[in-house]
């Protein structure tokens, strides 16, 4: 029996990304399953360099 974990990134921010990689329509219309290992992977890339540029030392003035 699997347990569905609860995810770390909104659907939004999910989809804002999607968005921006340029897959957001098959993300809508297919969910997660229509989407490649590679745009995921890229996803998730993307989610962490976002995250990174918010720690605080990482803004240059």
């Amino acid at each position: 029996m699997s347990r569905r974990r609860k995810s770390i990134m909104s659907y939004e921010l999910k989809e804002q990304i999607a968005q921006e990689l340029g897959f957001a329509g098959t993300l809508r219309q297919e969910g997660f399953g229509g989407v490649s290992s590679r745009d995921c992977g890229n996803m998730v890339k993307m989610a962490i360099e976002m995250a990174e540029r918010k720690l605080p030392g990482n803004n240059p003035m």
